[in-house]
């Protein structure tokens, strides 16, 4: 079962602010009504530990705080081509392994990737001109950034480690 609880923005799109669910692979829909969905709402699949993965329509813009926290078995997520926008702790506490950054995303805000303990490799998008302070922080596994030359890195985004990048 899959059941999505949906707001409505001022621009006319959607934002996703409610699920209930207890399957392990959850499909976002890409439109609600008339409208397409652009928000994925905070603490949408907080602490949802059977999730595996996540479909999301590349409509979506927008992604707000705690949005993954505690999906520990979450291991597939492939963000939409169209995030331009992260809050803190987006991905917190998740199990994602790798993670691919959207080329429209300029900033990677602070804590956004907190402990995601099995956090190995990240790819930055073209696009991406910032990655702040404790953005990785307690990220143990996390070796391998790629990023352009050109993407400010905060000396505190890795909490400290030491990173290939």
């Amino acid at each position: 079962m899959q059941e999505f609880m949906f707001k409505w923005a001022d621009d006319g799109s959607y934002c996703v602010s409610g699920y209930k669910g207890d399957e392990a692979e959850v499909v976002i829909p890409e439109s609600y009504g008339s409208g397409v969905i652009s928000v994925i709402g905070d603490k949408l699949f907080s602490g949802h530990k059977e999730i595996t993965s996540i479909k999301i329509p590349d409509t979506v813009t927008n992604m707000g705080e705690f949005v993954f926290d505690g999906c520990e078995n979450l291991k597939k997520l492939e963000l939409p081509s169209q995030l331009e926008c992260l809050w803190g702790y987006t991905f917190a506490r998740c199990g994602i392994e790798e993670i691919t950054i959207p080329d429209k995303l300029i900033t990677i805000p602070p804590f956004a990737f907190k402990d995601c303990k099995n956090l190995r490799k990240v790819v930055c998008g073209k696009g991406l001109k910032k990655i702040y302070a404790w953005t990785f922080a307690g990220c143990d596994k996390l070796t391998e950034l790629i990023c352009d030359d050109s993407v400010e890195v905060s000396p505190k985004a890795f909490d400290n480690k030491e990173l290939n990048t």
